[in-house]
């Protein structure tokens, strides 16, 4: 017997359209991957879904799937590049449509909870509250997100460094009020890829942050030379307090204060108020420190793992290394507050 789209979401046939939207809601709680489910079995559930809402019972049949695909991806890197640049466009879309349905919720002072997202990618819970906060659930992919409100998130965040197209590329603008990804840490959520996080007037709360650093070809053509691309995560709180877990390879933070675990490869901080918890830092870290600000690391060893070829650049102009401040005994044991 073949399994239909009702057997899927596990209701009875002709259910409702809200039954039909509870149950999808419920097995995705259960089988996102970003909530350690599986894969294969959250996309069956997602199209199902996608079907039984146009009315249609029966899913597809991977050829019949494979002809309505905007494009079928061939095993070569140009295959593969050209069809993510495609999905990231969808999902751009998709963002800006989700973008436009919260700024009318928040005109008209009401709530609300609707999907978007992409057949392919999966789908994203935007829910507004009485309290004008926005619930957001599932993997960011791409695209640009303004909300005029604090948004409160469950789930990664990347961005198609890839693509050539920077409207395609994730960037999250929140004006008032504060962006957290809620138990980050011990959900794994993370940040990558060349993501852009910006808070106007408020904190950012998130995980482990990381951006992408790739070889090209050299684009002055010659043979057998390449060249370092990077995209860099950029997280920007500049009035408020930004907390992180670890920071890794090609990330920008700028905040008024800034809370850090370690600091490995290629990380520039900025800010008045920075405070490392974690007792790794790299030596091409660079700290911005503004004026009247202060550092402080809080290493509780011997310091040995903070480099001392690290620098701090001071608003006017000064360049200190690290090696300096370990002689003075101002890291390791607690460290003091540098200023």
């Amino acid at each position: 017997m073949v399994e239909n789209n009702y057997d899927i979401l596990k209701i009875h046939d002709g259910a409702t359209e809200k039954e039909i939207r509870t149950a999808y809601r419920n097995l995705v709680l259960k089988f996102h991957t970003d909530r350690g489910g599986d894969d294969e079995q959250f996309k069956k559930i997602k199209r199902a879904y996608e079907d039984l809402k146009i009315g249609k019972k029966y899913p597809d049949t991977m050829e019949e799937r494979r002809k309505k695909a905007k494009f079928y991806s061939g095993d070569s890197d140009s295959d593969k590049r050209r069809k993510n640049i495609l999905l990231s466009q969808d999902i751009s879309k998709e963002m800006n449509s989700a973008q436009e349905w919260a700024a009318a919720l928040n005109r008209a002072g009401t709530t609300g909870v609707r999907l978007f997202g992409s057949n392919e990618l999966g789908q994203m819970e935007f829910e507004r509250k009485a309290t004008k906060t926005l619930a957001i659930k599932g993997k960011f992919w791409a695209g640009h997100f303004k909300y005029d409100n604090p948004v409160i998130m469950w789930g990664s965040i990347t961005s198609p460094y890839f693509s050539p197209y920077e409207k395609h590329k994730t960037h999250i603008h929140v004006t008032k009020g504060s962006f957290r990804l809620i138990d980050s840490m011990q959900n794994k959520y993370d940040i990558d890829g060349g993501a852009k996080i910006t808070v106007d007037n408020g904190d950012i709360e998130v995980g482990d942050i990381r951006g992408k650093r790739i070889l090209v070809q050299d684009p002055q053509g010659r043979v057998g030379m390449s060249i370092t691309r990077e995209h860099f995560s950029t997280l920007k709180a500049i009035n408020g307090k930004l907390v992180t877990g670890s920071v890794r390879d090609t990330v920008k933070l700028d905040a008024d204060t800034l809370v850090v675990l370690n600091l490995i490869d290629n990380v520039k901080i900025t800010g008045k108020n920075i405070l490392v918890y974690g007792s790794k830092v790299t030596y091409d870290v660079e700290f911005f420190l503004k004026a009247d600000g202060k550092i402080r690391f809080y290493d509780q060893g011997s310091g040995f793992d903070i480099s001392d070829d690290a620098t701090i650049q001071l608003e006017n102009g000064k360049r200190i290394e690290i090696r300096d401040l370990k002689h003075a005994n101002m890291i390791s044991n607690g460290g003091k507050d540098i200023t």
